[in-house]
């Protein structure tokens, strides 16, 4: 049975359970338990901000939202937010999700790395944004109290290390593909990890582009 918090509880749904042991074969156990929490701050978030959200969509862009981040799903030119969403795609196509909730699901995880947009998007896409910030970011750390932090953190644990185990489960993912992190907060773990590394520059693309003047 799975931790129940504030009304809270991962959906018990076929398609749920299926993608919970998806996930937990797929992942590493730092990127399992760190999508878990995300699930249940994101609810929990939706419950702060009275908004209505399918459990079963949020549940599911939660899982997926870092599996272009494993060997199984990562492409050669693709972000690895896109990874993620492709997969999601075709796991939810597989159990006949409709079209708009599958593409619900697929902004959500394509754009979680994307600040000041999902917020203002449908709740699936919103809430998946604000719990990856919780739990990486601590973004309304405040917002939840000691008791249900530590209930979400005990049954899905942080590492000790966690800040610098996830910053390194970003570069593994990401490290043979950083051109896919122009324009993206990727850039900065490469920049992290390689002190050599040049991101790619925004003004330097318009003033190299073919155009004159």
């Amino acid at each position: 049975m799975s931790l129940k918090i504030r009304g809270i509880r991962i959906p018990d749904s076929k398609m749920a359970r299926e993608a919970t042991e998806l996930v937990r074969d797929t992942e590493s156990d730092l990127l399992f338990h760190h999508s878990s929490r995300v699930y249940y701050w994101a609810a929990l978030a939706g419950q702060q901000r009275e908004l209505k959200v399918d459990p079963e969509l949020l549940y599911i862009g939660c899982m997926f939202h870092d599996m272009g981040l494993t060997h199984e799903h990562c492409s050669c030119d693709k972000r690895f937010e896109v990874d993620g969403a492709n997969a999601a795609r075709q796991f939810m196509q597989q159990h006949g999700v409709g079209t708009q909730d599958i593409d619900k699901v697929w902004t959500a995880i394509a754009l979680h790395t994307t600040p000041g947009i999902p917020e203002f998007m449908d709740p699936v896409i919103a809430l998946v944004t604000a719990g990856v910030e919780m739990d990486v970011l601590g973004i309304n750390y405040q917002g939840y109290e000691d008791e249900v932090r530590n209930a979400v953190v005990g049954a899905h644990p942080r590492t000790p290390a966690f800040k610098e185990d996830i910053i390194q489960a970003f570069y593994d993912g990401i490290k043979d593909k950083p051109q896919t992190t122009f324009g993206n907060v990727k850039a900065d773990v490469i920049a992290n990890k390689e002190p050599g590394f040049i991101k790619g520059n925004f003004c330097s693309v318009i003033r190299n582009s073919r155009w004159q003047g």
